[in-house]
C-alpha cells in the first residue's frame, strides 16, 4: 500500500515496516504483508501520514556509466543523482538499464502503472540500438530472432535488422519484448559478436527522440494512456504476443 500511494519502492517499504517506521491507526506493524485499506486507515510512515501522492512520469535519457538505482554500494553515480533538486517526489524505475547501457528509461510513483510495463507476461516492446564489433549477414539476424539457450534461459531477439555499417562495425536495431538480465548482451555473446554501444531508443509507442543525455522530461497525459494502452492490447486474447 505504501507503494501503491506513491511514498517508496516496494522493497523500502518493507525495510521501513520491519524497522518499526510503520503505523496503522496510531500502531506500530511489524508484518510487511498485513492487509491495509488506505481509504479507511491511517497510515504514517516516520510519523508522517502518507496520503496518495499525484502520480508522475517521466522519461529519462540514461548516460552510459548511470547506475539505476537509489545507492551504489561502489559509491557511483546513479539515475537519482540526475534527478537532484529537481523536486520531484520518489520515483521508482521502470525496468531497468545495466550500468554500460544508456537511453530512455522510465521512472515513475505509479506502481500498477509501472508494474503493467514490465510484468514478462505482458510483452511490451522495448526496441535498442546496438553498435557490434563485427558485420552481421543475414544468417545471424535470423538466428538472433531464433534464439539460444544461455545458463538455462532461452534468449531471443523478437526482431533484428541492420541499420548500417562500416568495413568492421554494424549498427543493428533490436527488438525484445521481454528483459531478462544483459539479454542483448548474452544473446549477441553466444554467437561470438561483441557489444560496443547499446542505447534504448522506445519502449512501446514512446520513442527517446531528441532528449539530451543525461536531461529528463514529464509524459504528456497522451504518452501516459498510450503506454497503458499498449500494455493492455499486450495481455488481451486479440493483441500482441
Amino acid at each position: 500500500m505504501l507503494s501503491k500511494l506513491g511514498a517508496c519502492s516496494r522493497s523500502q517499504a518493507e525495510r521501513a515496516v520491519r524497522e518499526g517506521r510503520v503505523t496503522v491507526d496510531g500502531r506500530v506493524v511489524l508484518d510487511p504483508e498485513r492487509p491495509t485499506e488506505a481509504g479507511r486507515q491511517r497510515i504514517a510512515l516516520d510519523g508522517v501520514v502518507v496520503g496518495a501522492s499525484a502520480r508522475i512520469y517521466i522519461a529519462l535519457n540514461k548516460p552510459r556509466g548511470i547506475v539505476t538505482s537509489a545507492s551504489d554500494e561502489h559509491g557511483r553515480a546513479t539515475v537519482y543523482d540526475l534527478l537532484k533538486d529537481a523536486g520531484l517526489p520518489w520515483l521508482g524505475p521502470v525496468g531497468r538499464l545495466d550500468r554500460a547501457s544508456e537511453g530512455l528509461l522510465l521512472l515513475s510513483n505509479d506502481s500498477v502503472w509501472a508494474a503493467g510495463l514490465t510484468e514478462p507476461r505482458h510483452h511490451v516492446d522495448k526496441t535498442y540500438h546496438v553498435q557490434v564489433d563485427c558485420v552481421p549477414d543475414e544468417a545471424l539476424l535470423r538466428q538472433l530472432e531464433a534464439g539460444v539457450v544461455e545458463q538455462g534461459e532461452c534468449l531471443a531477439a523478437k526482431r533484428a535488422s541492420l541499420l548500417r555499417h562500416g568495413e568492421k562495425h554494424a549498427w543493428l536495431a533490436i527488438v525484445l519484448d521481454e528483459g531478462r538480465n544483459r539479454h542483448i548482451r548474452r544473446l549477441l555473446a553466444a554467437h561470438g559478436v561483441g557489444v560496443l554501444r547499446l542505447i534504448r531508443v522506445s519502449v512501446g509507442p514512446l520513442s527517446l527522440g531528441d532528449l539530451p543525455k543525461g536531461q529528463w522530461r514529464h509524459l504528456d497525459a497522451a504518452e501516459v494512456q498510450a503506454l497503458a494502452s499498449v500494455r493492455a492490447c499486450s495481455r488481451s486474447p486479440g493483441g500482441l504476443s
